[in-house]
């Protein structure tokens, strides 16, 4: 198996690991014992070694040398705080933007988010949140503030896994992609600060869908 298609497993299998820690089947404290997931999932240890390291680095996990790892505990103010400052974060980026992207840089944008309107609309949540990390990240290099990039993708790495979990909710592509919608439009005229209202309620209302994912799956 190539290099890419090694690296892809990982994120998948990464990603569905995430998915069983956000909706509460492995509960905070559960060991992750490495084998046990090879065999549940059908890999070797290889890729569950590393699926884990990626997840300690979002903290879902806590990686403990020489014990194994464990399912981290994250409370609702820990969440609510990591969300509260990536809003914040990705509207200031999303202002910045509307200032300061090149024509080719609002054009990519525009055709990006009409290609996500087709992955939305078939329901293909794993290839929108894809396009969904893409997107944002596109909005975060058109603030031409590497500082401000950074801390959006530290920030965005943290909270990834509830970022992709919420798309499995009925209905959130579609809304996802009309909050989108309000976020390009400000961009691409150069209206900045509706572009930083516009991405703020957009993360705001991530958080609320996390939220109710959450409740339902206590």
């Amino acid at each position: 198996m190539d290099e890419a298609a090694g690296r892809t497993r990982t994120e998948r299998l990464a990603a569905e690991i995430a998915e069983a820690i956000v909706t509460g089947a492995l509960a905070p404290g559960h060991r992750l014992d490495e084998q046990a997931l090879a065999d549940q999932y059908g890999v070797s240890r290889t890729p569950v070694r590393e699926a884990l390291r990626q997840l300690g680095t979002s903290g879902l996990v806590e990686v403990r040398p020489r014990r194994g790892a464990v399912v981290a505990q994250v409370t609702p103010a820990q969440l609510a705080e990591l969300f509260v400052a990536m809003a914040e974060i990705e509207a200031t980026c999303a202002r910045l933007a509307a200032q300061s992207m090149s024509p080719l840089e609002r054009r990519r944008l525009d055709a990006l988010h009409e290609v996500m309107a087709d992955l939305a609309a078939t329901g293909d949540a794993g290839a929108y949140a894809r396009a969904n990390t893409t997107f944002h990240g596109a909005v975060y290099a058109g603030a031409h503030n590497a500082v401000l990039a950074d801390f959006a993708l530290s920030l965005r790495r943290r909270l990834q896994p509830y970022r992709e979990a919420q798309f499995r909710q009925d209905g959130r592509l579609a809304r996802s992609h009309a909050e989108h919608g309000a976020v390009v439009a400000a961009i691409l005229a150069g209206r900045a600060e509706e572009a930083h209202a516009a991405m703020l309620r957009h993360v705001t209302l991530v958080e609320s869908a996390v939220e109710g994912m959450l409740v339902r799956g206590a």
